[in-house]
This record gives C-alpha cells, structure tokens and sequence, in this order.
C-alpha cells in the first residue's frame, strides 16, 4: 500500500501537514502535482506567477530527491488524475494541505466525497493558515470584517503551535507512476518580458527560508518604519514565497519568537492582514468579482482603455506611480506602499474600476493571490472590509514627498527624471524650464505630461462618489 501527497500551494517539506502524516504512516509515499488551472478556485495563474510556478516545482523536486523521491507531475482534472493513479499504484490514501478559493473548496469537497465512497482513505490538513477562517469568529458568531478586532481576537484565543521540520528521508514505492516533465506544463512566458526576476527573486523552499533568516537578522528591527520606504530593503519580500506554499506562516511567526523589537510586533501582525485575506474570501466567496459592500456595485466607474493603458506601463506623468508600475513589468513585484499610491490613481483618479487594477496585478505579480489581490484592491477601492473610506484619496505627489524624499525610489525606476532636483522630481511639469534643461527633460517627449490634474481629479471622483451616496456624503 502506498500513500499520494497531493502538492498544491505547499510547494516545501518542512512544516507540511499531509506530508509529515504520510511519512508517518510508514508506507510508501508518493508527492503529485497535478496541474489543475481550470478549477483551482481562481483565474488561471498570471505570466509572473507561472514563472515562480516552474522554478518552485523544480526545486521540490529536487528536494524530493535528495531524501529519496520525487514529484510525479500530471496534468488534467484533479479527481480524473487521481483516480488514474490510484489505479497505477493500489495506494490506498491520499492526502493534502487544505486550499480556500471559492471554487477549490467545492471540488476539494467532492474529491474527498468520491474517494471515501471508494473505501479510500481522504484526509486534508492546515498547511497554509494559522487560524483557518472558521476557527475565528466575532462576538456574534459571525466573520469578522474588521482587522482589528479580528487581530485582537486572534491574539486573545489562538495560540500558534510550533513548525515541524522536514523529514529527512521519504520512502517511496519500488517504481514511481510516469511523470510529465515540467518542462511539458508550458508555465515559462513566451515573451522575454520576465528576464529581470530571477536577478529579484530566486523561487523555491532554500531561497524562502535564506530570505525568511536576512528579514530575521536585519529589517525586522526596523520594519514598522521603514516598510513604507521603497528606496529601502525594509520589507521581508516573503509574500510569493509564502503564497506558494514555500514556507509557511508558522515558520514566518516563529522565526520572529525571539525578536522583541516593534517591528516584529508589526510584522506578526502583517502575517495575520494575510490571515484576514483568506477569513473574507472563504466567508465571502463573491469578493474577487463583485465588491463586499453591495452599495459599491453600481458605482459609476469610468471606461478609459488609453488611461488604464497609461497607468499599466507607467506614464501617467506622476513619478511615483509610474515608478512603482515600472518596477512591477519589470520585476514582477512593487513596493507595498507604492501599491497603495498607484492602486489609488487608478481608482480615484482615473475612476477605472478596482478590478481592472486586480486583473493586472493579477498577471504581472509573482505573488498575485487571490485573497490579498481581493483584500488590497477593495480596500483601495472603499468598497470592501476594512476599507479606507473613498473620499479618502491618496495625494501622489505628497506620497512620493513623503515615502521618497530625495527620489531615490523614482530615479531608478524612471531613469529620464534621474538628474532633476530632489524639489522637483515629484512634480516635474512645476520645474523652471532651466531645470528641466539642465536635467535634459523635455516634457511631452522624454517624460509625459500628466494624464490628470490630481486637483481636479479628485473633485470629481468625490463629485461622482457624492452622487453616487446621495445629498449629506461626507467629503
């Protein structure tokens, strides 16, 4: 008899539920990942987070060896594929890490349904929360939609148990099932548009822990602070770790046990603003299309394939947004502060839909999850839980100002401003023409003029927001 370990977002050893009860069963175990996008409970996965996928899945893989085993890799319909290799190898169970998109609960749901009626055994564990999203609840017993008393109740009735390590050494059966490659799952972009992340980021359980040890013994000291900094390396950078399974938030909670600093009280307290993301979206499964407070359904959102198509490459004219989406095409990943700032333009400045936003940040983020993507883009949005309100916009030449003083952060992300003055390099188009000159910056030409007048922008997103909310809308 032998046990299938179905990998899906817990692409590591250590701290893995269903592995650590196979290898406990003492039977032959076999890891699978099935290749599964039509019915992940989400969009299939994006350029960028594809990318990550292919470099993940072979350095399980090779982990897998080292201890003796390795990854069978199928593709097609998860209960199919299982079915088939339950046939090829008489295993007699099969395990897996629990998932909480709308779609992957049904068909886990029935996965677990059919094998049990088979005389299979079919267990799921927690491998990817703290607190699963039905083990807190507000005083009424219902979820919670407000972070803070959701912290609070976390902190007061749940206690974090230790991380597992990695089994040494997993025994498999005499013959492995056949395998495609994964080179067969096609996950590479075609284009080369992905060339600079593995400068960025390096994918894999190794490289999750290495980085999880750098926050650990530098930034976390100062993380309260200097995580809104994006000229800085003041944030952990963990989250496409952490979204595909590489470590998990226990390892992350943990690591910091020792650390009585302030920034480790803020960075415990960012992994459960993750933990929140996946409370609402198991609660509230509509969220990733339609916003959680349903008065925002109707808004009046705009239609502006040239604005949205500005804001996606960077050239909306105001440095700190346009510096932030460059990062973003070219590394896969942005500053979550500058996320905020150009998450705000385009919905308030622009007036384009928070969706459009979640849609290509969804394609171009090699953490794109569809819990915090929801979480982040409603909260921008004022439309979901917790949100800031949205008469509440982002100034982005005051948030450069503030976040990127001396422009650090814009001078490397937007090289044709690099020589203008730190006075005005948040706001080019005010510069004295002899500036501009000196700096080599012909506006309209080397740098657009802005898309917008944020003065006037703002107006009239709180103009349509009044409308929208009725005669007394605060503003």
């Amino acid at each position: 008899m032998s046990v299938l370990v179905w990998f899906r977002r817990d692409l590591r050893l250590a701290d893995n539920p269903a592995l650590c009860a196979a290898c406990a069963r003492g039977e032959p175990v076999i890891p699978v990942y099935l290749h599964t996008v039509d019915e992940d409970g989400e969009a299939a996965p994006g350029g960028a987070s594809r990318w990550w996928l292919d470099a993940s899945l072979r350095e399980l893989d090779r982990s897998l060896r080292e201890r003796g085993s390795e990854l069978v890799v199928r593709r097609g319909r998860a209960l199919d594929e299982l079915r088939r290799l339950i046939s090829e190898t008489g295993a007699k169970a099969v395990f897996w890490n629990r998932l909480y998109g709308p779609t992957a609960v049904k068909r886990d749901t029935r996965v677990k349904a059919e094998l049990t009626s088979q005389g299979l055994l079919a267990e799921s564990f927690n491998g990817s929360l703290i607190a699963e999203p039905w083990e807190l609840k507000n005083l009424s017993g219902r979820p919670f939609q407000v972070f803070t008393a959701f912290w609070n109740s976390a902190q007061k009735n749940f206690t974090v148990t230790p991380p597992v390590p990695a089994p040494r050494k997993i025994s498999g059966p005499p013959k492995f099932p056949s395998s495609l490659s994964i080179d067969a799952l096609g996950l590479l972009p075609k284009l080369p548009w992905a060339r600079e992340f593995p400068a960025r980021f390096t994918p894999g359980e190794a490289a999750a822990m290495r980085a999880l040890r750098r926050f650990v013994d530098g930034p976390v000291t100062k993380y309260k602070t200097a995580r809104d900094v994006p000229s800085q390396f003041g944030t952990s950078r963990l989250s496409p770790h952490l979204h595909f399974g590489e470590i998990s938030p226990r390892q992350a909670w943990d690591a910091v046990a020792d650390r009585g600093s302030v920034g480790a009280v803020t960075f415990r307290k960012e992994i459960f603003w993750r933990e929140f993301a996946h409370h609402l979206l198991f609660h509230f499964p509509n969220t990733p299309a339609e916003a959680l407070r349903p008065e925002f359904r109707s808004f009046p959102w705009k239609t502006n394939p040239t604005g949205l198509r500005a804001w996606q490459k960077g050239l909306t004219g105001y440095p700190i947004v346009d510096a932030g989406m460059r990062e973003l095409w070219r590394t896969g990943w942005m500053h979550n502060r500058v996320r905020m700032i150009a998450g705000s333009f385009l919905v308030k400045d622009l007036l384009l839909s928070w969706q459009e936003g979640a849609a290509w940040f969804w394609d171009t983020l090699v953490d794109a999850d569809l819990a915090s993507n929801t979480l982040g883009w409603q909260w921008v949005g004022g439309c979901g839980a917790d949100a800031a309100p949205f008469f509440r916009v982002f100034n982005p030449i005051l948030q450069g100002e503030k976040f990127d003083p001396e422009g650090d952060y814009v001078r490397e992300w937007v090289p044709e401003l690099s020589k203008l003055p730190s006075q005005w390099i948040h706001r080019p188009w005010e510069a004295p023409a002899g500036e501009l000159l000196r700096a080599g910056v012909s506006l309209g030409t080397d740098y657009p003029h802005p898309i917008v007048d944020h003065g006037q922008a703002r107006l009239e997103a709180l103009a349509a927001f009044k409308r929208f909310r009725g005669p007394g809308t605060a503003s």
